[in-house]
């Protein structure tokens, strides 16, 4: 079927796009795109050609700006993670560790692209992190995916302004698998392990995490663009 568009586009490009409202195009909201794409559709078959053209390379753009935007967050997380510990050595892996790079998670209240950049970027580091425990790369990558996930999925719950629910998330998730990990190889007991960790990732999202939502939601807009 693309074959087949392209070769017709590239045959009569006069005629597709004569017929093609450009600006109708940029008007339609992205949430709502595929509906009113197939509504235009099936109302007004003379611009299919050239529709089909414009969403496919509508959804190779969005894919593409996904996955950079996913690319990026990934490093940035691993690197000033390391960064952190180069300047405080082992502070990302106290008791009561202040991970800086987890504020970082308030950027999946923005754009759905966060989820998997973060959580690539936790697998990254403690992958490559000397002292991680055995089971950090996959305990730590799935708190840090649920978090996230749930942080978008929360986003529009609000506390004068502040997405305090979703703030908390981080806290909530890594206590429990993270907490079950250190008592799994540490010891100390599930529920002391599980306060300490929710203590960091509370205090961080709380304060680093709340200053860098309110930096970044008068652009709320270009985020989600």
């Amino acid at each position: 079927m693309r074959l087949q568009i392209y070769f017709t586009l590239f045959r009569q490009p006069c005629q597709c796009f004569s017929s093609l409202d450009i600006f109708a195009f940029i008007r339609y909201n992205r949430t709502n795109f595929i509906g009113q794409f197939a509504t235009i559709l099936s109302v007004n078959k003379t611009k299919e050609l050239g529709w089909a053209f414009c969403a496919h390379f509508y959804l190779i753009m969005q894919k593409t700006k996904n996955l950079t935007r996913s690319a990026l967050l990934a490093a940035a997380y691993v690197a000033l993670t390391y960064l952190q510990n180069f300047i405080f050595p082992n502070s990302t892996s106290f008791a009561i560790q202040f991970r800086a790079s987890e504020a970082l998670c308030v950027l999946a209240l923005f754009f759905p692209a966060a989820i998997p950049g973060l959580s690539v970027g936790c697998l990254l580091y403690n992958l490559s992190y000397t002292m991680a425990l055995p089971l950090d790369p996959i305990v730590g990558t799935f708190a840090t995916a649920l978090a996230t996930g749930s942080m978008y999925l929360l986003r529009n719950i609000k506390l004068k302004g502040l997405p305090l629910l979703s703030l908390l998330m981080p806290a909530l998730f890594n206590a429990f698998l993270v907490g079950w990990e250190l008592d799994l190889y540490i010891g100390g007991g599930f529920w002391i392990n599980a306060l300490y960790v929710a203590i960091g990732e509370a205090a961080v999202l709380l304060t680093l995490g709340s200053v860098l939502y309110f930096a970044l939601k008068p652009h709320t807009a270009r985020l989600n663009a």
